[in-house]
């Protein structure tokens, strides 16, 4: 018998980003004998509002907040007997800021084909938007929670833009939003540019990119909102 593959299945972004979603989504789920998924109740109703006759239950169910060897195990036997399986991750692409990077690792160790479907990135979104350097860039996901460590973070962060015109990407809990913006405009030189996507495909999406002394005289309210941060020039 020969083995599965491994699909890498595209999630919404925003709750209302339909529209950023693949036609072909509901094929490429249907191709699929089990899904290892970071949210199970969220995906499980992500593919009800694609599908609405998938049954459910016919499917195996795999959580993978955490990847342990348990999950492993599962994702290997599932493939050597031949069947197929998606990946999707709580929100954008699979195995990008994703646990699911880990799977997808085993995978391409056991030989298996690896497909990944395009799908609603919000980290490539913001840069595309931002007019900052698209030829080199890097994506860090969580600064420091601690403030002066946070600070130090992003002064390194801002040298090595200067030094090498790295944009550098960065993200940040929703409800910390207001905090990290406050970090940035504390930490950065008031001529460094600052972009700032927020609600990326969402109804009421915004990706702006000025200086810090400009977002200091007109700070955004970010607190609860979906954010991605971009320091460049």
């Amino acid at each position: 018998m020969s083995v599965g593959k491994v699909f890498l299945l595209p999630m919404l972004l925003h709750e209302e980003g339909w529209n950023s979603i693949p036609a072909d989504i509901v094929s490429w789920i249907q191709q699929c004998d089990a899904f290892f998924v970071e949210n199970e109740k969220t995906t499980r109703r992500y593919f009800k509002k694609l599908w609405r006759e998938m049954v459910i239950e016919d499917y195996t169910w795999c959580a993978i907040h955490k990847v342990e060897a348990e999950q492993i195990t599962v994702f290997k036997e599932l493939l050597q007997a031949g069947k197929n399986i998606g990946i999707i991750s709580e929100a954008g692409c699979a195995g990008v800021a994703d646990p699911g990077q880990i799977l997808v690792g085993i995978a391409q160790e056991m030989g298996v084909i690896v497909k990944p479907y395009v799908g609603p990135n919000s980290i490539l979104l913001a840069l595309m938007a931002s007019g900052m350097n698209g030829q080199l860039f890097q994506f860090h996901g969580y600064l420091p929670i601690d403030n002066l460590e946070r600070k130090k973070k992003i002064q390194t962060l801002e040298q090595d833009m200067r030094s090498r015109t790295c944009t550098q990407i960065f993200i940040e809990t929703p409800y910390r939003n207001d905090q990290l913006l406050e970090s940035i405009l504390q930490s950065c030189n008031g001529n460094t540019k600052i972009c700032i996507g927020v609600d990326i495909t969402g109804p009421n999406e915004w990706i702006k990119t000025a200086t810090v002394d400009h977002w200091k005289k007109n700070k955004p309210e970010l607190h609860k909102k979906l954010a991605v941060f971009l320091i460049g020039q």
